[in-house]
């Protein structure tokens, strides 16, 4: 959880990935299209990725990936991510973010 938690509030908008999974690819993308460039860090890369997809789990991601924080603040997965953007409501909270 320790681990999590220190990568997740390194910058302002960080996103936990696995290198093969086309849900990441597509709220990473999401994210560049509004102008946010944000943290990615492909848990299955790292030696704590069991440990790391765990701790997702117990913050409340009900995905282990993607895992996305905003302002070091767990915001969900695809669901939430584009429920957010469906609403109106990720633009605003990116934009301290954006380039």
């Amino acid at each position: 959880m320790e681990k999590v938690m220190r990568l997740a509030t390194e910058k302002g908008v960080v996103i936990f990935t696995k290198s093969s999974c086309c849900l990441c690819y597509a709220v990473n993308v999401l994210f560049q299209e509004v102008g946010v460039y944000p943290v990615v860090h492909e848990i299955d890369k790292d030696p704590d990725c069991k440990e790391m997809e765990k701790a997702i789990k117990r913050l409340g991601c009900n995905a282990p990936v993607p895992a996305v924080f905003i302002g070091g603040r767990l915001v969900g997965s695809t669901n939430e991510v584009m429920s957010l953007h469906l609403s109106g409501s990720l633009v605003p909270l990116l934009r301290p973010y954006r380039m």
